[in-house]
């Protein structure tokens, strides 16, 4: 079984920001897969499964994505790994996510790495006390530019479409 983390933020005000691409990738893995979304108040998010995958979109806002993803391996009884434990992950966690440092459209599979500022991967990171699982960094970065407020970037819709388009590709 593989568990699958999309990292968004919820609610309509962010739902087609360029931080809200983990989303988007997962709901196109979803409907890519045929399967439907429920909303489990326990776990505090969305989930769509089958009998290979577990799909995670955390409800909680980005910055607290580790509470979910901890609530979500404690449910299906994924050992916990405690802190230098020599086990990892990879082979169960997958966590998709924005990447400012990444072109529009480009992608870098990262496995074992640190947060590099991403705010929802460091909760992830403090809450499992590892980092020992894969990650999926999709590129948002178009017209962004040293002088460009990153909050303010990642927080904004896009122009166009292409965002989304892209983020079903991946």
């Amino acid at each position: 079984m593989r568990i699958i983390i999309g990292l968004g933020n919820p609610g309509e005000k962010y739902k087609l920001t360029r931080h809200n691409i983990g989303f988007m990738a997962i709901d196109a893995l979803a409907k890519k897969l045929e399967i439907g979304w429920e909303k489990s108040k326990k776990l505090n998010a969305e989930i769509a499964k089958n009998k290979e995958v577990i799909l995670v979109k955390p409800l909680t806002y980005m910055n607290n994505s580790g509470e979910t993803v901890q609530a979500i391996l404690k449910y299906y009884k994924v050992p916990p790994l405690t802190k230098g434990a020599e086990g990892d992950l990879k082979d169960i966690l997958t966590v998709i996510h924005d990447d400012i440092d990444i072109e529009l459209g480009k992608y870098k599979i990262a496995i074992d790495s640190r947060a590099a500022g991403h705010n929802g991967v460091q909760s992830i990171i403090d809450q499992l006390g590892s980092k020992k699982f894969s990650r999926y960094r999709l590129g948002i970065r178009s017209d962004f530019n040293q002088d460009t407020d990153a909050e303010k970037f990642i927080l904004e819709k896009p122009a166009s479409s292409s965002l989304r388009r892209r983020a079903c590709r991946l």
